[in-house]
């Protein structure tokens, strides 16, 4: 029995992947890297946008068109999120909702004897120390927890990942030290919102932070997306923790919106001043610190003074990496029972905001011209070269290197979205 698995998404759905795959192989059940060569054909779904949820949706019914008699599995978001639409789309497949990936052996067994079975909804399985297929070798995806604390009224990702589970602190250790005896160079710690993690437990963030720079050896923690909110509980242990020479100088903290109003009808649960007053301190820290955000563009309360509000704070925070998704109503959230606005409108703040974001990226990347930078090298170039990261977390290309290993570079050239470098 052969199956071939597709991922949509973000860097958790990434891990819930190689879980998969890796608790497939454990039963004798064979990965393959072409689609032809399968029994069974795996859908890993992400739903978090209206373009992504068409993007999954004419997937899943091209694949069965192209192959009829190749069996189906769809995992991830959409299970929970739209089962109804999903019901429609692929009445024969099997289902596996984002916290119950353990069942994946037995639902393709199912499936391979044409039993239908799917398993949804809740439950408190523990993703940590289970058998991984990573897809990059040097590269180790940690989830930390899963779920969130929140209730952003544009949000419906919540209602598949549930409420905050934390996952014990002894597991998350000893899953670290076996990526770094595995020889991984990087370690991500990702989650919904990784500043939550601990909200349910008694720990904190800078708990496992601390606990995976003990572990000896060289490498480097990428620490995944936080909400400004449960970042301010805890700010100080976070920052002390971040000072590590093995923790990336990178901060993910998204902002959605540039106007407190704005903020207030997505009940966010911070303000803009509050957040600003998170990335200052992070900054005189960290003095190096890149800093990551995202902004929605016209959410439904969102007017022409509120989308200039948001441009005057990305103007004020200069991030190195900002994601821009323009406002959809997703299923079951509080905002899509409201009016949205003109779509024309929404492309055009769009467009406005890109080109922000790239001359402030292009100008903080130029300003590294002619300094020294060490890198660790991840990954070869779809195109040639090889792939570093910046002690906080810029991509760097290099012509020649070797993988897992670190390396000092000059930067010669830049862009808004990378560097080139040469090894000194």
């Amino acid at each position: 029995m052969k199956f071939y698995i597709e991922t949509f998404g973000c860097t958790f759905n990434q891990a819930d992947s190689q879980i998969m795959v890796g608790l497939l192989e454990e039963q004798g059940i064979k990965s393959v890297k072409s689609i032809e060569q399968a029994d069974i054909i795996i859908l890993n779904t992400c739903y978090v946008k209206l373009p992504t949820e068409q993007k999954i949706i004419n997937h899943i019914q091209k694949v069965q068109d192209i192959y009829p008699h190749k069996k189906l599995v769809v995992a991830g978001c959409m299970v929970d999120i739209d089962p109804v639409k999903l019901e429609r789309l692929a009445p024969k497949a099997g289902w596996i909702g984002s916290r119950r990936i353990k069942s994946i052996p037995e639902v393709v067994k199912a499936i391979m004897r044409d039993d239908i079975k799917r398993k949804t909804g809740q439950d408190n399985e523990i993703k940590t120390c289970l058998p991984k297929r990573r897809s990059n070798p040097l590269v180790h995806i940690m989830q930390i927890c899963e779920g969130c604390l929140g209730k952003c009224s544009y949000c419906c990702t919540r209602f598949a990942r549930g409420k905050l589970q934390s996952y014990p602190l002894n597991f998350l250790k000893s899953e670290a030290e076996q990526a770094v005896a595995d020889s991984c160079m990087e370690i991500q710690l990702t989650a919904q919102d990784t500043a939550a993690y601990g909200k349910d437990s008694g720990d904190n963030l800078s708990d496992i932070i601390n606990q995976t720079t003990s572990i000896p050896g060289n490498f480097k923690v990428r620490v995944g997306m936080m909400h400004p909110r449960n970042v301010a509980d805890d700010i100080e242990s976070i920052i002390n923790s971040f000072k590590n020479e093995k923790v990336y100088k990178f901060l993910h903290l998204p902002l959605q919106s540039g106007n407190n109003q704005v903020l207030s009808d997505m009940n966010r649960g911070h303000s803009v001043e509050e957040y600003l007053e998170i990335i200052n301190y992070f900054k005189s820290e960290l003095p190096h610190l890149s800093i990551s955000t995202d902004i929605i563009v016209g959410y439904p309360t969102e007017d022409e003074a509120a989308f200039q509000d948001s441009l005057d704070a990305i103007n004020a925070i200069r991030p190195d990496f900002l994601h821009i998704s323009k406002y959809y109503h997703r299923p079951g959230t509080l905002a899509s029972k409201m009016d949205e606005n003109d779509h024309q409108v929404i492309k055009n703040r769009s467009k406005r905001l890109n080109d922000l974001k790239n001359k402030i990226a292009s100008s903080n990347n130029k300003k590294l011209i002619g300094t020294s930078q060490r890198i660790l090298i991840t990954d070869k170039g779809s195109k040639g070269g090889y792939i570093g990261r910046t002690d906080s977390y810029k991509t760097v290309i290099v012509d020649e290197a070797s993988l897992g290993n670190f390396f000092d570079v000059e930067i010669t050239h830049s862009k808004s979205t990378y560097l080139k470098g040469t090894i000194l």
